[in-house]
């Protein structure tokens, strides 16, 4: 009895089957409909996929954009500092021509040579006891001891002790320096003496009654033969009466600027001797250095 009933049921469907496939065939219902439930299954598992795609493509291609300008940044940057090196180059450069022309401009005079000279360093060595620098000119370029040291603002000191191609210079303020100077406007004499880095200049054996005042100029006299006559080297900073001698009390200063030192002039003696008129006074302004008074040979 359930046999019969399961193949009544079998012919029903098969009948039914039959009759569906005999009217799809007919009008294509069936094909059309399963056509578009399988489109759109299809787009509602490919679309997701497909933005998910884009999504990592487009991350992936801003992460290469990212790297890109990264590396496009550090090129820039080292480019800048590049620059920058190169435009403070140029000013160190442009800082040591304006230098170098005033040095260049110094006034020339036949009785000396002048021949410039890089400082190489301050303090140095066995010399870091003195008040001193180190010039690259020795004693077969020019440098010889006692050789005078100056800039286009005045007197640096002279040279102490030279190698072959290097000098140490005892400046003026160092305190084994003597100079003997006067004064420009009242023609007062004194010795100039170092009393070390970072103090003032003392000027010794001025007379009470001298006509000497602050911001007087003091030039080389030219009596210690160590220095031509007419050399501006220090500006007069104090004059007081002294409480234990008969002379004044005198404070100066250097016209140079003696820290920041980076390139002088050596005064080289040409051999040639000027007229005893020429050596009369010091001038009024840094003219350049007359002849060292010394007499031809017969």
């Amino acid at each position: 009895m359930a046999f019969r009933r399961i193949l009544i049921l079998a012919g029903i469907l098969l009948i039914l089957f039959l009759g569906m496939y005999t009217w799809n065939q007919r009008t294509r219902t069936l094909d059309e409909v399963s056509t578009n439930i399988g489109l759109e299954l299809a787009g509602a598992v490919l679309s997701p996929l497909r933005a998910m795609q884009d999504s990592l493509q487009e991350f992936w291609e801003k992460y290469f954009d990212l790297v890109n300008v990264r590396e496009e940044n550090e090129h820039l940057k080292a480019r800048v500092e590049e620059l920058e090196n190169l435009v403070m180059a140029d000013k160190e450069s442009l800082a040591e021509l304006e230098r170098l022309r005033k040095l260049v401009d110094l006034p020339q005079d036949p009785a000396w040579k002048a021949l410039g000279a890089r400082v190489l360093a301050g303090r140095l060595g066995p010399n870091a006891v003195l008040a001193s620098i180190v010039v690259n000119r020795g004693y077969v370029t020019g440098g010889r001891p006692n050789t005078p040291i100056i800039t286009n603002k005045g007197l640096v000191g002279r040279i102490l002790r030279a190698s072959p191609h290097t000098a140490n210079v005892l400046l003026l303020t160092d305190p084994g320096s003597r100079i003997a100077v006067i004064s420009q406007s009242g023609r007062v004499f004194g010795i100039l003496t170092g009393q070390g880095p970072d103090k003032a200049l003392e000027v010794n054996f001025v007379r009470r009654d001298a006509k000497l005042h602050q911001g007087d100029i003091l030039v080389t006299a030219g009596l210690d033969q160590k220095f031509p006559k007419g050399i501006p080297a220090a500006r007069v900073k104090s004059v007081a009466p002294s409480d234990y001698t008969q002379f004044l009390t005198v404070q100066a200063v250097p016209l140079v600027d003696l820290y920041n030192l980076e390139e002088v002039v050596l005064l080289e003696p040409t051999g040639i001797v000027r007229l005893p008129e020429e050596l009369d006074d010091a001038p009024a302004e840094f003219v350049g250095p007359p002849a060292p008074q010394k007499t031809a040979n017969p």
